[in-house]
C-alpha cells in the first residue's frame, strides 16, 4: 500500500487531470468578460498576471525557493515564453483570422515532443506513440473553425508561428527545469514574476487601464483567470513528474474536451464534426498514453522488487 501511494504521489496523471479540470472550465467561460462586457484583452492579461500570485504563494508554503542561477534561468525562460506568447496572441487576433491562427498554435505540443525526444532523449513506448499522434490530431481538430472565409499570410502568420514555437519551448523548459532539480514552487514563482514584468506592455496594448469598465468585467476576469493560473501550476507539477513528450499532448488534447462538454451544457452549443472527432481521438490517445505509462511503472516496480524467492512459507519482502 505504501509503495502504491508513493507512486501515485510521483505520478503526473493526477496533476494532469486537475489541469484538464481547471483549464476545461476556464476555456468554457474565459471569453465572457470580453464578449459580454467589452473588456480589453490586454486588461484580461493584467488580471491573469495578478491571479498568478495566489497559487504562487500557495506553492511556496512549505517549499524552499531555489536560489541557484540555473533555477532563475529556466524559470524566466518558462515564464517569458508563456507570457510573451500570450501577448503575441492578443496582437495576432486583432489582425488575422482566429480560425487559421489557432490551428497553427495548436501544433505547439509537437514542438515539445520533438525537443524532448531530441534533447532530453525521452523514449516512449510504441503504444504511447500512437496516443501522442492521436492527441496531436485531436488538438488541431479542436482548433479548426467552421469559418469559410479566406485569408492570406502576413504579420499574423509570423506571430502565430512565433506563439506556437514559444509555447512548445515553454513546455520543454518546464520539463528541463525538473530534470536539474528545480522544484515546482520555484518554477511557478518565476513564471509569476515573468508575467508581472510584461504587465506594462499589456496595458500599452490595451490603450491604457480600462477603469471605466463595469464591475462585472474585472470580477469575471479574475474568477476565470484564477482557474487559468491554478491550472498552470498543475501543468508545472505534471511536467516535473512525467515525460514532456506525453504530458504536453495529453493535456492539450483533453482540456478542450471538457470545454466542449461544458459549452454544450451551458450554451446549448452543439460541437462541430471536427470537435466530435477530436473528442474521440483525445480520449483514445490519452487513454493509450496513460495505459502505456502505467504499464511502464508496473514494469519498473517489478524490476526494483526483484525476483521472488521462496522462504519456507514466510512472506516475501520487496527490496525498497
Amino acid at each position: 500500500m505504501t509503495t502504491s501511494i508513493s507512486r501515485i504521489s510521483r505520478s503526473w496523471i493526477p496533476y494532469a487531470g486537475l489541469l484538464v479540470l481547471f483549464w476545461g472550465v476556464w476555456g468554457a467561460f474565459s471569453a465572457v468578460p470580453t464578449s459580454d462586457y467589452g473588456y480589453p484583452d490586454g486588461m484580461v492579461y493584467v488580471v491573469w498576471s495578478l491571479t498568478m500570485i495566489i497559487p504562487a504563494v500557495a506553492a511556496l508554503r512549505g517549499n524552499r525557493l531555489d536560489r541557484r542561477p540555473i533555477a532563475a534561468v529556466y524559470g524566466l525562460l518558462v515564464g517569458l515564453t508563456g507570457a510573451g506568447g500570450q501577448l503575441l496572441l492578443f496582437k495576432a487576433l486583432t489582425i488575422g483570422p482566429a480560425y487559421l491562427i489557432f490551428p497553427l498554435i495548436a501544433l505547439s505540443p509537437a514542438i515539445t515532443v520533438l525537443m524532448a525526444t531530441a534533447l532530453l532523449r525521452e523514449r516512449i513506448p510504441r503504444l504511447a506513440v500512437l496516443g501522442v499522434v492521436a492527441a496531436l490530431i485531436a488538438v488541431v481538430l479542436f482548433s479548426v473553425s467552421d469559418g469559410d472565409g479566406s485569408a492570406t499570410g502576413g504579420l499574423w502568420l509570423l506571430l502565430a508561428i512565433l506563439i506556437c514555437v514559444a509555447w512548445g519551448v515553454q513546455a520543454y523548459f518546464m520539463r528541463k527545469a525538473a530534470t536539474v532539480g528545480v522544484n515546482d514552487a520555484t518554477t511557478f514563482t518565476w513564471m509569476t514574476i515573468s508575467g508581472l514584468l510584461l504587465v506594462p506592455v499589456a496595458i500599452w496594448m490595451a490603450g491604457g487601464l480600462a477603469l471605466d469598465a463595469p464591475w462585472q468585467a474585472p470580477t469575471l476576469a479574475a474568477v476565470t483567470q484564477l482557474l487559468n493560473a491554478v491550472g498552470a501550476l498543475f501543468l508545472v507539477m505534471a511536467f516535473s513528474r512525467g515525460k514532456a513528450s506525453i504530458v504536453a499532448p495529453t493535456t492539450n488534447a483533453l482540456a478542450p474536451v471538457l470545454t466542449v462538454i461544458l459549452s454544450l451544457a451551458v450554451y446549448q452549443k452543439v460541437p462541430s464534426v471536427y470537435a466530435t472527432i477530436g473528442i474521440v481521438l483525445a480520449i483514445v490517445g490519452s487513454t493509450l498514453m496513460v495505459y502505456a505509462d502505467e504499464k511502464r511503472g508496473e514494469a519498473a516496480a517489478a524490476n526494483i522488487a526483484g525476483p521472488r524467492t521462496p522462504d519456507h512459507g514466510a512472506p516475501d519482502v520487496a527490496v525498497r
